[in-house]
């Protein structure tokens, strides 16, 4: 699977936390009324779903998926933006000797 493939599961693995995470505290507001708590759960459980994304780096130089510059954005890039490295490819970690 390509580096890019792998990134774009997380990110779609981040829209589900955060329909849930909105879900959650559309049901706390629902039936017990404002909740902080529910409100701090939802974010603590979003960072903590979100952790994954640092792993999510170009196979040859290292630079984040995620990240344009200095911001972080949703969707990974296709293709590096330091070395320009085409991550939609499945990249050959076999040494050849």
């Amino acid at each position: 699977m390509s580096a890019y493939e792998r990134a774009r599961r997380h990110a779609w693995w981040m829209v589900g936390a955060l329909v849930v995470a909105i879900l959650f505290v559309a049901v706390v507001e629902r039936y017990f009324g404002h909740s902080s708590l529910a409100f701090g759960v939802a974010i603590v459980g979003l960072i903590a779903a979100n952790r994954p994304m640092l792993r999510h780096n170009c196979p040859r130089c290292g630079k984040n998926l995620f990240f344009r510059g200095i911001f972080v954005v949703p969707w990974p890039n296709r293709e590096c933006g330091r070395c320009g490295l085409d991550l939609t490819q499945e990249q050959n970690t076999d040494a050849q000797d």
